[in-house]
């Protein structure tokens, strides 16, 4: 009886150990987590592009930079809405690959090499306005009536 007595108390205090592992493991990947939050940038800016080609293009551009955690483009804004780690990477070097690419940005000229491989639906004007507002932007001022 004492055997059994012992062999339960073993088994209960293995299985005691075994809880207060598992909880300081969930601690520790919980503050893991928070820290790599703080280290987390977001930051929008203009980038020139006409359709949903450019969209898929530059989105991979900037989220194949190391530390890139979400890029989102949206055409009609022409802005890039990008989270970041500032440990990994900081905005420049984002700007650098969506330029790679074929893109202008606000900082850096897209690659002229890299746009004139672009698809036709792709070849945006270098002068076009990058309207991170997102309110229309009016082309044809003489079709306004007075």
């Amino acid at each position: 009886m004492k055997k059994v007595i012992l062999s339960v108390a073993v088994i209960a205090a293995i299985g005691l150990t075994s809880c207060k592992n598992e909880a300081k493991t969930e601690t520790e990947a919980a503050t893991t987590e928070m820290s790599n939050d703080m280290a987390m940038a977001d930051r929008s800016f203009g980038v020139r592009g006409n359709c949903g080609m450019c969209k898929t293009t530059i989105e991979k551009a900037a989220n194949g930079v190391e530390g890139v955690a979400k890029a989102t483009w949206d055409v009609d804004k022409k802005k890039i809405d990008v989270s970041y780690d500032e440990t990994k990477t900081d905005g420049m070097a984002i700007h650098k690959a969506i330029a790679a690419s074929g893109y202008d940005t606000d900082e850096v000229m897209g690659s002229l090499e890299a746009y004139d491989d672009l698809p036709g639906c792709c070849k945006y004007e270098h002068d076009m306005e990058m309207n991170q507002s997102g309110e229309k932007i009016e082309e044809d001022n003489e079709s306004k009536t007075d």
